[in-house]
């Protein structure tokens, strides 16, 4: 029996990892046999609809297994669907599809082993809590949402004890509320217990109140005991995978749990980490929120998945994929064009390429992964293994804490959106909202500039209006929200929509 085999329990047809508890032994035991594995972050062009993928999670599947191929020990780490969200067909699902798909993706795609439900379950135990302290008369306002998986607009803001209380409360996706975001980003069930304790209740005279003053945390705890370990499936061909937390990178991190991704990289050479929608959202999280504020380790390369119509579709919109490609460069990740063909696509291929010789991108990856799957990458990777093998692990990037929040807004815009600070707009209501929230901070001892700037923004749209000319294109920021037990501060960003209605197909 291996040591991961100590911590690894079958849960139906597939394992549960007990995460934290092997890491735990790691460190206590420098000296146990382990892998330092190397990060390599797949992510994609901001998608033209929302409806439509680019295909991140297909290509995360296809490089693994021809990476395998090729005699290199590596793994993938994906997020885990919103169920609501891919039951309308508004984006895929977490499994892949054709060759390049999971075993029991029906169970990947539809709850997994029960994790979003567990995390549901505690946050509405959570906001029970807080409803029952307004009887008691500890606070008098409700700041934590109830949370669905299928939230109707119905319930975005509703009223409890009506006619009595009358007390304001609100319904949020699972996968975007407080406590997925603390099981992500934490190390260990104590670390979980203490961010728990930092969440606000609500307000008691204008005062914040969290829960650790009022409540026994080991009660949410204990719910969550399964939902923080990481599942293990494999592809169709073998190779193994890890499925933990992370949906929405719109309007929440958008990255799998901390937790996974090291686990993972302690047992296999390579790991690599699905990142949601396109580089200007889950890709600037994971290294701007995940590598410089929580110490995940910094990639060593990374993939950009795009379509092939993508280039072509709306000109308006052709400067994108160049543009992530370039900004990922420029942080010192060699980053490789990927370009994921349909059906009736393979005589395009001479043609993309010459595009991509033009645009000087690396020599691009192009197949149809959906239906060959790892075999149209293994002959391709040469370049892609070369710069695995010769790299070193990348160095710590620095911290932004202490940053202003405008200001991280303002390199944020120019970073990953290519927008300069001096167009950045403020919207009306914007300074009053960041106020509220930086005199909530004051009153929980916290400051608002030591938090993780999360960007809630349409994840179809980079800008206000990204087919205006470059010299016209501007963000602006529209609302401020704290998460003070993740240590986030939430940031609505751009005019467009920030989670458009799915269409259903």
């Amino acid at each position: 029996m291996t040591l991961i085999d100590q911590f690894t329990s079958q849960y139906g047809p597939m394992s549960k990892m007990d995460a934290f508890g092997y890491l735990k032994h790691l460190d206590e035991h420098p000296d146990e046999p382990r892998r330092h594995g190397k990060i390599v972050m797949v992510t994609a062009d901001t998608p033209l609809k929302a409806s439509r993928g680019e295909g991140k999670t297909t290509t995360t599947i296809a490089l693994i297994d021809a990476l395998r191929a090729r005699g290199i020990d590596a793994a993938a780490v994906l997020r885990q669907p919103s169920m609501g969200i891919t039951a309308a067909g508004s984006k895929g699902g977490a499994s892949g599809g054709g060759k390049a798909s999971l075993e029991h993706a029906e169970l990947v795609d539809w709850g997994l082993c029960g994790e979003m439900g567990a995390i549901e379950a505690a946050q509405n135990l959570l906001v029970s809590f807080a409803e029952k302290a307004i009887d008691d008369g500890l606070i008098d306002t409700i700041l934590v949402p109830r949370v669905s998986e299928v939230p109707s607009r119905s319930l975005r803001h509703i009223t409890v004890d009506h006619g009595k209380g009358d007390v304001a409360e609100r319904v949020v996706l699972t996968p975007t509320c407080e406590l997925m975001q603390i099981v992500v980003l934490s190390h260990s069930m104590e670390e979980i217990g203490e961010r728990v304790a930092v969440m606000v209740a609500g307000t008691k005279d204008g005062v914040p109140v969290t829960f650790g003053s009022f409540i026994d945390l080991w009660r949410i705890t204990n719910i969550l005991t399964d939902a923080v370990k990481p599942a293990r499936t494999q592809t169709r061909q073998g190779s193994p995978v890890y499925v933990h937390c992370g949906p929405f990178a719109n309007v929440s991190l958008g990255i799998p749990s901390l937790v996974s991704v090291r686990m993972a990289c302690a047992l296999h050479d390579v790991v690599v980490v699905e990142a949601g929608y396109g580089a200007d959202a889950g890709a600037q999280k994971w290294l701007d929120i995940a590598c410089r504020e929580y110490g995940a380790q910094w990639p060593a390369a990374a993939v950009i998945v795009t379509r092939a119509t993508t280039w072509r579709d709306d000109p308006t919109l052709s400067w994108r994929y160049p543009f992530h490609v370039q900004r990922l460069e420029m942080l010192d990740i060699p980053t490789f064009p990927l370009i994921n063909l349909w059906e009736g696509e393979d005589g395009q291929v001479e043609e993309l390429r010459a595009t991509a010789k033009k645009a000087e991108f690396r020599e691009p990856i192009i197949g149809n992964l959906f239906r060959d799957g790892g075999d149209a990458l293994v002959k391709q990777l040469d370049p892609f293994v070369r710069t695995l093998e010769a790299g070193s692990a990348p160095a710590q990037r620095h911290s932004h804490r202490g940053m202003s929040l405008i200001e991280n807004a303002k390199w944020i815009a120019e970073h990953a959106y290519g927008v300069p600070a001096d167009r950045v707009r403020l919207r009306d209501g914007f300074v009053d909202s960041l106020s509220d929230a930086d005199e909530l901070c004051s009153q929980l001892g916290l400051s608002i500039d030591d938090l993780a700037f999360v960007a809630v923004k349409s994840p179809a749209t980079m800008t206000d209006d990204d087919s205006a000319p470059e010299d016209r294109r501007t963000v602006t920021l529209k609302k401020v929200e704290v998460h003070a037990g993740a240590g986030v501060v939430q940031v609505n960003l751009t005019t467009s929509l920030t989670t458009p209605m799915p269409k259903i197909v």
